[in-house]
């Protein structure tokens, strides 16, 4: 197998199973990000499609080595979520309440820190989801949303006492 150094160089020539080798590993974290992002499974797949496809147009302008590919990816993926969210007239739309039968399952009901999540802006929520739910480095997190390194561990410790003053204890006893 072609080590990654050269499967970019592949991939940059127009090889498109090299570009898919190199990217296969960043969808999944791409999906989740975009997933936490949106708040929408069907939008999350098509921000990452949409964001594969502009990758694969880009893949020259990437500057550094293959490990910078990463951070690169996710940009982009943060950028298609942001232009989607933009867009996204469709959601102003009130549509009537479906009544929920009175059986549904606790685990499908939304826990405490994920509707606080929620209640964050959508750009509180990129550094906290890029650093703790997909474990990327401080670093990482900086390429990715394109700032300092300092810069985006504020907005993580920002984001996070925000998070943290959302979440209340209710009735513990």
């Amino acid at each position: 197998m072609e080590d990654r150094p050269q499967l970019m160089v592949s991939a940059a020539a127009g090889d498109a199973n090299s570009f898919a080798s190199l990217l296969d590993p960043l969808l999944d974290p791409a999906y989740r990000l975009a997933s936490v992002m949106l708040a929408d499974r069907g939008a999350a797949e098509d921000a990452v499609q949409e964001a594969s496809i502009k990758a694969w147009r880009k893949l020259r302008q990437l500057r550094g080595d293959a490990g910078s590919l990463r951070s690169w990816f996710l940009s982009i993926v943060a950028n298609e979520c942001r232009m989607m969210r933009r867009q996204r007239w469709w959601g102003v739309l009130k549509m009537a309440e479906i009544e929920k039968p009175s059986n549904t399952e606790v685990e499908t009901a939304p826990s405490d820190l994920h509707r606080a999540l929620l209640r964050l802006s959508p750009e509180e929520r990129l550094p906290l989801v890029l650093h703790f739910y997909l474990d990327l480095r401080l670093e990482e997190v900086a390429r990715t949303l394109r700032v300092s390194p300092s810069a985006a561990k504020s907005r993580i410790y920002r984001a996070a006492r925000r998070l943290r003053s959302d979440l209340t204890l209710e009735e513990v006893f």
